[in-house]
């Protein structure tokens, strides 16, 4: 006769019932149509005493603000930029934050502006001098980072988002990505669009005869001075466009820490990436490459300092 197991037999043990979490979750996250991808991910001690690790797998501004206050240990962002003006206490941020990189993500792109030709509209300087009441669609929600360059690209001309809308305009935030947005602009529901992810948007945008407007001069100049870098949308990879367009880079998916976080709690996340570097999905092809993500690149724009930690660990494995 075989005797049923009794409480405590054949118990998994507690790391194979948070991977069967993991498990879960990361099969629900791919999932059509589940609703909720980003990912926050608090790890326990035994003793349910000791302050956890968590993780926010997510790519917003409020990440920083997690990582800053001590609530998260590892987050992302994009673009890069939104992390330098952290560091040095430009933009959003009024102060400087403790913010330190372990890697960064590879990930070339740039944010730019279009414009009915209805609207007459040929540079920023026009919008605040006309105090034109544009109807601008942009990617939502309010406080992710889209909107958040966007205003800071206004105000390095004078004006906020905010403004826009004081002048009879109106500012519509969309979760819909560019691409499908261009038909706000085709039905004249509205005549802006403000978006990174240029290649969805921009050649069919610039055949259709709507205006780029370019972030240069005085403009530019104020943005590079609070961390952004200048960017450049191309004639040669955008037929359509009459000239190479003056752009604002929208680059780079830093994975950051505090600066404050131990580091062997650092050392064992650079460990993990690198046991895990096949196996985790990027915008290339092939393993994760590591060797190129702990370096300032075009597509990873680096001016946050390493976390000492990961700097140390990156160095030991010859990528430094």
């Amino acid at each position: 006769m075989t005797q049923a197991p009794g409480p405590g037999l054949n118990t998994p043990p507690v790391s194979s019932r948070s991977l069967l979490a993991l498990e879960i979750a990361e099969e629900l996250v791919d999932a059509p149509d589940w609703g909720y991808r980003r990912a926050f991910i608090t790890m326990k001690a035994r003793d349910f005493e000791t302050e956890g690790f968590t993780l926010f797998g997510s790519g917003s501004p409020d990440g920083i603000e997690q990582v800053a206050a001590g609530k998260a240990q590892l987050a992302m962002i994009n673009p890069s930029a939104m992390l330098t003006m952290a560091y040095r206490g430009e933009g959003p941020y009024d102060r400087a934050l403790p913010v330190r990189v372990i890697s960064i993500l590879p990930s070339y792109d740039q944010i730019t502006i279009a414009v009915a030709e209805s609207t007459g509209l040929k540079s920023l300087g026009d919008v605040f001098e006309q105090k034109y009441p544009l109807r601008i669609s942009i990617r939502g929600p309010r406080e992710n980072s889209v909107p958040q360059v966007a205003n800071q690209i206004c105000k390095a001309a004078g004006f906020t988002l905010d403004d826009v809308v004081s002048w009879g305009g109106e500012v519509r935030y969309d979760y819909r990505l560019p691409g499908p947005r261009m038909v706000d602009l085709e039905s004249g529901a509205a005549d802006c669009l403000i978006d990174e992810a240029v290649r969805q948007w921009v050649e069919p945008a610039a055949a259709q005869g709507f205006r780029f407007l370019p972030i240069d001069g005085a403009v530019l100049e104020a943005l590079v001075a609070m961390g952004f870098r200048p960017g450049v949308v191309s004639k040669q990879h955008f037929p359509s466009l009459p000239s190479d367009l003056a752009a604002l880079d929208f680059s780079g998916f830093p994975v950051f820490t505090n600066a404050d976080v131990p580091d062997a709690q650092v050392r064992a996340i650079c460990q993990a990436l690198e046991a895990r570097k096949d196996r985790i999905p990027w915008e290339g092809v092939g393993p994760m490459p590591l060797a190129t993500m702990c370096k300032n690149t075009v597509e990873g724009p680096l001016d946050v300092p390493l976390h000492p930690a990961a700097e140390a660990f990156w160095r030991e494995q010859g990528y430094l």
